[in-house]
């Protein structure tokens, strides 16, 4: 057994190809898709770059992985690039998804549109309360949880979603791994343990949250420090230093 007691990351290179670089094919899909309503048809570089938000030579590193290497002074055919990074994270053909847990959350995932152009379907919709189950949600009926089995095997399906709270989490991974999906997008504030072989992505929102903090904070430090004046010269203390100060206060 092991935890996904780290960010959320894949167990080894898929088909050849660097964990990080897989990290980022959906965001460079993202930025062609973009691309493409705008009806730009070929893009260079250091634009598709930019509006992925990394350096050109790493793009260019990761869509090499690919045998995407663009044409010199042309650059990369947008519609033709979708459809590589599309084939690479296995986007060219549907995945039957089953969400386990209907609350605010699970509601706000069965609901956004972006899922289906993506090739994501929502097969199943379970949730253990009777106030719940029965409910209609963007289109579905809510199931009880009781019936996880039937909908994984009646609907062949290959994610699961845990939107349920920490303490119900670990079984229902369980579940789902025993009915034989081995990808888990897991929304619960907890570690799940899963057998070598399922993959799990773990989101963890407060997280974010909490490192946005962080950031917030140092900032607000750096512009609260007074100036000192030192031969003549005024500064400010190196943050690092205030934030000491401040621990010691």
């Amino acid at each position: 057994m092991h935890s996904n007691a780290m960010p959320p990351e894949m167990s080894g290179p898929a088909g050849g190809i660097p964990e990080a670089t897989v990290a980022r094919l959906p965001v460079y899909l993202r930025a062609l898709y973009g691309l493409a309503e705008r009806g730009i048809s070929t893009v260079a570089s250091e634009e598709l770059a930019a509006a992925a938000g990394v350096n050109s030579a790493k793009l260019r590193k990761d869509l090499s992985h690919l045998g995407s290497y663009g044409i010199r002074g042309v650059g990369y055919d947008v519609d033709y690039l979708v459809y590589q990074v599309s084939r690479t994270l296995g986007l060219t053909q549907d995945w039957p998804v089953v969400i386990v847990g209907v609350g605010n959350l699970g509601r706000a995932l069965a609901n956004y549109g972006g899922f289906v152009s993506r090739g994501f379907t929502i097969s199943g919709m379970l949730d253990c309360d009777p106030a719940i189950v029965g409910s209609r949600i963007a289109r579905l009926t809510v199931r009880h949880v009781d019936e996880l089995e039937v909908v994984v095997a009646r609907h062949r399906v290959a994610i699961g979603v845990i939107a349920t709270p920490a303490s119900s989490a670990q079984a229902v991974c369980d579940r789902l791994v025993a009915a034989g999906v081995t990808s888990i997008l897991n929304f619960a504030p907890l570690v799940l343990s899963v057998p070598e072989g399922v993959d799990v992505r773990k989101v963890d929102l407060s997280i974010e949250l909490q490192i946005l903090a962080f950031h917030a904070q140092r900032r607000s430090a750096a512009r609260s420090v007074p100036e000192v004046a030192v031969n003549g010269v005024h500064s400010r203390p190196p943050v690092s230093t205030e934030l000491a100060a401040q621990a010691q206060a």
